[in-house]
């Protein structure tokens, strides 16, 4: 992929997207990118973290030489998607949860809202306090009811209060139960105020925002700073940044916890949005599909869907969010039979222990498994011929796990495991948003390629797009982000004295905030938005932006085209039944290669099988355009 950065040869840019299943690595030096991919390490992510970075250094310098690395390089910049599998599968510390409200209506909105959710976090570790009371009673009943909260298995106590004074009544009981539960004591457990996460004036936002930061807060926590530790060791020229779900990165101390939820995601919308702004794309329906969940987003006349108060798994919190969908199913997502149907998901083998294919004592079906046993992909050339797996194993999981419990033979499993993960995709695309005769779906991520063909069909689409960089397309797309914080508070009226008030506020504590991050507030970029809330609440929020170096992405379709050059023949089941199709190498292409399916389009970290009515051309910069001519 042709691409450029504003700096000089030599000083890199790194950017990685840790994954469920995979962790990439891409890295920008000038006009050259190099890219790996590693097994994501869950019982200590730092590894895959320096594993994925050696490997880089063997790339760009022929040999292991983490130190050059890190010593030449300018900016970090990380994201995951460990806090969205977490939420998609529900892995996480036990939260209770402490209210204040009275009769506020929005305390029984919290239940309402997104029940599944509040279940799975909360449950019935649920303690109510009486408003009314005095703070030394009010105190003594927290007590109360936090040791309670514990009993039910709490181990983190989110605490809201609702009303006027809310948030100076909330700092009260703070300094109340840090006397009766110190934290220097062993045992103690953390407790969340929900004034120390967002001022909104919103009970439902600010407790879900407070709830979701409790549940992702611990892994985050622990696994950054001993990253962020082991970059020191090395001399680092600058602190490792956190991809947050804004869009922007920052700091691991000034991260907060729920805006990494859906990070890698944003990182591949950022990714998009440069790549629809360079081709032309007016709306461009993307799908990141990885080990664990299909992330899809929507990228229109320039500009990637948000929501001014995002949503996690369609809750509303406080914070701004990119509109990107996480649905539980991916390359690596669990397939199982249930009363006489296959459901895909939403659990993951992940990569410990994997798909069965893998030969690291998964014994689940997964699509991974199925797509080996259908031969779309080659054990020789997997994962660019650096990663052994056994098509043996993969059948044996799809007879017992699949093809045994629907009395079935092995093909007619194989077909039905595909049509069940394609129709769960296209589902998931089709509640997103309208299809509409004008949009064209982006396909990256390890596992977006396999079957795009017909994923496109089903919901009814004509044109797709693969980057080059498909398989690292989130890890590259954290390259466009800039260190970025926002700043917001309430306004008691329209008064051009009280916006001039709330402006110097604002830009005080940006002045303050950027300086943690080493910058000057003198050269960062100033946004600042007022806006008024159906509620008729008015707001000031001034965003405070420090610009880093970008890529820049190059390439041009509708030049002179040629047929493709072959690299033989692959047997693989489609449509129903097993015939040999061409195949093409991607990196064997030159610019303006072209060809028809059915076929097989491989590269060394994904494989796309092009149906027959489609054609692919690839352009100067390695990107690749699918093309329905007919209906297959």
């Amino acid at each position: 992929m042709n691409v450029a950065i504003n700096s000089v040869r030599g000083e890199k840019l790194v950017n990685i997207d840790n994954g469920g299943t995979l962790t990439d690595i891409c890295v920008i030096d000038g006009d050259r990118v190099y890219r790996t991919k590693t097994l994501t390490t869950p019982h200590d992510l730092s590894k895959c973290l320096f594993d994925g970075l050696s490997k880089a250094s063997r790339l760009i310098y022929g040999r292991e030489d983490l130190s050059e690395l890190l010593l030449s390089t300018r900016y970090i910049r990380y994201s995951t998607t460990q806090g969205t599998n977490a939420l998609v599968e529900r892995k996480g510390p036990r939260v209770g949860l402490l209210l204040c409200g009275g009769e506020d209506p929005a305390v029984s909105t919290i239940e309402g809202v997104g029940r599944d959710l509040f279940q799975a976090l909360i449950g019935e570790r649920v303690g109510r306090l009486d408003a009314a009371l005095a703070r030394g009673e009010l105190a003594s009943a927290a007590v109360r009811a936090v040791n309670a909260l514990g009993s039910l298995g709490a181990n983190r106590i989110v605490v809201a209060f609702s009303g006027p004074g809310r948030e100076a009544r909330e700092a009260e009981l703070k300094k109340d139960l840090l006397r009766a539960f110190p934290p220097h004591l062993l045992g103690a457990l953390p407790i969340l105020y929900s004034h120390e996460l967002t001022e909104d004036d919103d009970y439902s936002r600010r407790t879900w925002t407070a709830i979701v930061n409790a549940f992702l807060h611990p892994s985050m926590e622990r696994f950054l700073y001993n990253a962020e530790h082991k970059l020191r060791q090395f001399k680092t020229r600058n602190p490792l940044l956190i991809f947050r779900n804004d869009g922007y990165s920052a700091r691991v101390a000034r991260t907060v916890a729920v805006k990494t939820y859906s990070s890698g995601p944003r990182g591949g919308m950022e990714g998009a949005k440069a790549f629809a702004m360079h081709y032309g794309i007016k709306r461009l329906l993307t799908m990141d599909i990885g080990g664990t969940t299909t992330d899809i987003g929507l990228v229109e006349d320039g500009r990637v869907r948000a929501h001014r108060y995002g949503r996690v798994q369609g809750v509303p919190i406080s914070f701004p969010l990119c509109d990107v969908i996480s649905a539980g199913v991916g390359g690596s997502s669990i397939l199982t039979v249930d009363a006489g149907r296959i459901r895909v998901g939403p659990d993951s083998v992940g990569s410990a222990p994997g798909p069965a294919c893998f030969g690291l004592g998964g014994r689940e079906a997964t699509m991974t498994d199925a797509f080996l046993a259908q031969q779309l992909l080659d054990p020789a050339s997997f994962f660019g011929g650096a990663m052994k797996i056994d098509v043996e194993r993969a059948r044996a999981a799809v007879a017992e796990k699949i093809a045994k419990p629907l009395g079935v033979t092995e093909a007619e499993a194989l077909d039905r495991m595909e049509a069940a993960w394609i129709e769960k995709v296209v589902v998931s695309l089709k509640d997103y948003a309208p299809i509409t005769a004008d949009a064209a779906l982006g396909a990256f991520g390890g596992a977006g390629p396999f079957v795009v063909c017909k994923i496109a069909e089903a919901a009814g689409i004509r044109e797709v797009f693969i980057p080059g960089l498909a398989a690292v397309f989130s890890a590259f797309g954290i390259g466009f982000s800039d260190v970025g914080h926002e700043y917001s508070t309430a306004l008691p009226d329209d008064r051009p004295e009280t916006l001039a008030a709330g402006r110097e506020l604002l830009r005080q504590r940006a002045a303050r905030g950027m300086a943690s991050e080493g910058a000057d507030v003198a050269e960062c970029r100033l946004e600042e938005v007022a806006s008024v809330e159906l509620n008729g609440r008015r707001s000031l929020t001034v965003t405070a932006v420090k610009p880093l170096e970008h890529a820049r992405i190059g390439g041009a379709f509708g030049g002179s085209m040629h047929p493709a050059i072959g690299a033989g023949v692959r047997r693989i089941r489609i449509g129903g039944a097993e015939r040999d199709v061409p195949l093409y190498r991607v990196e064997e292409q030159m610019e303006g290669a072209t060809a028809s399916g059915p076929a097989v389009l491989e590269e060394a970290f994904f494989t796309c099988r092009i149906e027959a009515g489609w054609r692919f051309d690839l352009n100067d910069a390695g990107d690749i355009r699918l093309t329905r001519a007919t209906a297959s």
